[in-house]
């Protein structure tokens, strides 16, 4: 998604976001599952997982209604 993402919603960005990418997402997820975050740490991951979650099911919308939109010219 986020190869095709720039060409068909050019103004959806993950620049900015704390966690940018989806590896980025499962480590961070993965070390607080372990147990190896404070309880700040975790709360902050949290913050940024779903920051990032919304952007990404964002993405699949905007690019589904760009895609529908080609298809139907």
């Amino acid at each position: 998604m986020k190869v095709v993402l720039p060409v068909f919603v050019p103004e959806l960005r993950y620049d900015g976001l704390a966690i940018s990418n989806g590896d980025i997402a499962v480590a961070r997820f993965a070390r607080a599952a372990m147990g190896r975050c404070s309880t700040e740490e975790v709360a902050r991951m949290r913050k940024d997982l779903l920051e990032y979650c919304k952007q990404d099911t964002l993405a699949m919308v905007r690019l589904h209604e760009s895609l529908t939109t080609m298809c139907s010219r």
